[in-house]
C-alpha cells in the first residue's frame, strides 16, 4: 500500500488511509504492482475527492479564495480539484438549447446546412466531435477536498476544457492567479488528469436542457 500511496501522491491525489484500507482487499494480492497502480488511480478518478483525497494546506484551496474584496493573489499549487460544473458563456443560452435539440433529434449542423444523422456506431463521436467544438471561453465550478469551491475562468483556450469534459473530472492547478475570488486557468496552470464521478455527471447531463 505504500508504494500505491506514492504513486497516487505523485500524481498529486495523496489518498486517504480510509480510502487505501478499501482499496486494497478488492485487488488480488498477485497483481503486479504496476497494475495495481494504474488500477488505484482509476479508482480515484471516480471518486469525489473529499472521501479519497488526504486534507493539507497543500493540497487544499485557501478557504477565503472567493473572497472579492482581495484584488489579485497567487496559488502556487500543486493542487487538484474536481468539475462540479461547467458553462460554455461564449455562447447565448438559447442557442446551446437548441443544439441539444438538435441532437435530440439526430441532427447537426455545417455552417447553415443541416445534416440528418443515420444512428450507427459513429453517430455518438459524430455528436461529441460536434459538441467539443464549444468556442468557450468556459467557467468552471471547481472543488477542492475540503469541499471549498470556487469558479475558474478559462482567460486563454485550453485544449482539454470544453463541454465536453464529465463532471467529477479532476484537474491540477499550479500557478494559478486568482484575481477578485475567480482563478484565471490558462493552458500552463492546468493539468486535466481526467476521470468522472458517474451518478453527477449522469445527473448534470440529464437536467442541462432545464437549466439553460
Amino acid at each position: 500500500s505504500a508504494s500505491i500511496s506514492a504513486y497516487l501522491a505523485s500524481k498529486n491525489l495523496p489518498p486517504k488511509q480510509e480510502w487505501l484500507q478499501s482499496f486494497m482487499p478488492t485487488v488480488r494480492p498477485s497483481t503486479p504492482i504496476q497494475a495495481l497502480q494504474k488500477t488505484a488511480l482509476f479508482r480515484m478518478l471516480a471518486t469525489d475527492i473529499q472521501t479519497s483525497v488526504t486534507r493539507s494546506a497543500t493540497t487544499c484551496l485557501p478557504t477565503k479564495i472567493s473572497n472579492p474584496s482581495v484584488k489579485e493573489t497567487k496559488l502556487p499549487g500543486p493542487l487538484t480539484v474536481q468539475l462540479l460544473d461547467i458553462e460554455d458563456i461564449g455562447r447565448s443560452r438559447w442557442s446551446q438549447v437548441e443544439a441539444i435539440e438538435a441532437r435530440e433529434r439526430g441532427e447537426t449542423t455545417k455552417g447553415r446546412e443541416v445534416i440528418r444523422i443515420v444512428p450507427d456506431e459513429n453517430a455518438s463521436e459524430r455528436n461529441t466531435s460536434e459538441e467539443a467544438k464549444s468556442c468557450g471561453p468556459h467557467k468552471l465550478l471547481l472543488q477542492d477536498a475540503a469541499g471549498t469551491l470556487v469558479y475558474g475562468f478559462e482567460v486563454n483556450p485550453i485544449a482539454e476544457i470544453s463541454l465536453q469534459m464529465s463532471i467529477g473530472s479532476k484537474l491540477v492547478l499550479r500557478d494559478v492567479t486568482v484575481a477578485r475570488g475567480i482563478c484565471l486557468l490558462e493552458p500552463q496552470c492546468v493539468e486535466l488528469l481526467g476521470g468522472k464521478v458517474d451518478t453527477w455527471d449522469q445527473k448534470r447531463r440529464s437536467e442541462m436542457k432545464e437549466r439553460l
